[in-house]
């Protein structure tokens, strides 16, 4: 039996956190060798397949309370690490009853990271991250409207551009995201694109995603890098709220660290974390 033959039938669950959305699946009843980045490409196709940013494999982890958690960009190349989707992981492994709400442990390619489901209004979840590396100044020339830009890796790697109006043309991350997505100074990995604005004393962030190659509504890993910058560079104090372009807000919080060649220590991401439907694949 080939892999597509394998996957149709699968049951999966579309979901999203503050707009960056996926399809997550539990690996119990399809395995994350099951997923190859052909199949990725074409679930998460706009207009022919499901649509998503992702795809996001759940199982049992390594022990009571642990769930092992694989994430896929849109593209189909793994990586190493998604906020939103944990996010929404944690609140898909307590609806499947894999782990206990108020405390669990996703084993990811980064490492083990905390999360839990927050109680109370709306559908939430937060999550933890090991100490974050950064910020450093790369070797990139600053573009008309920017500040400053600075390269933070949160698992991933971030560059965060903050930009004195984040509705000028020269934030558009489609079009200066995407040339600095790929920046020489970056070396082959490249680095996913955060331009950060304050507006009347509110912050907020647009992304330029790897893997997804366009902008997306929400970056999880992105807003951690950002409030690492910015509390850094003594601009804000945690914990901090962005808004993002779906209009939702992401809270950051942490502490500095002592390790100098850390920014921030236990940082943590709240955000939203919403079950859209539930599906089976033809």
């Amino acid at each position: 039996m080939d892999s597509e033959e394998i996957v149709k039938g699968t049951v999966v669950y579309k979901m999203s956190a503050s707009g960056n959305d996926f399809v997550m699946v539990d690996g119990r009843t399809s395995p994350i060798e099951d997923w190859t980045a052909e199949r990725i490409q074409e679930v998460c196709a706009r207009r022919t397949g499901i649509g998503a940013d992702g795809v996001a494999v759940i199982e049992p982890g390594s022990g009571p309370g642990a769930i092992r958690f694989v994430y896929f960009n849109k593209d189909g190349h793994r990586a190493a690490m998604c906020g939103n989707a944990s996010l929404c992981a944690a609140k898909l492994a307590s609806r499947l009853e894999l782990a206990p709400a108020d405390g669990m442990t996703l084993e990811t390619d980064i490492g083990n990271v905390p999360a839990r489901v927050l109680s109370g209004n709306g559908e939430m979840a937060q999550i933890g991250f090991p100490d974050v590396a950064g910020p450093t100044v790369p070797n990139i020339e600053l573009g008309p409207g920017e500040e400053s830009i600075h390269f933070v890796k949160v698992g991933v790697p971030h560059l965060v551009v903050v930009v004195d109006a984040l509705d000028a043309p020269s934030a558009a991350p489609e079009e200066r995201g995407r040339a600095l997505r790929s920046h020489k100074a970056l070396g082959v990995e490249g680095a996913n694109v955060n331009f950060l604005g304050c507006n009347n004393g509110t912050w907020r962030i647009r992304t330029y995603e790897r893997g997804v190659e366009a902008e997306t509504l929400a970056c999880g890993t992105g807003a951690v890098a950002a409030a690492a910058t910015l509390a850094n560079t003594g601009h804000v104090q945690l914990p901090w709220s962005v808004r993002t372009t779906s209009g939702a807000l992401l809270e950051v919080s942490g502490s500095p660290s002592d390790d100098p060649l850390q920014c921030l220590a236990e940082p943590r991401l709240a955000g939203e974390a919403r079950l859209i439907f539930r599906a089976v694949l033809l």
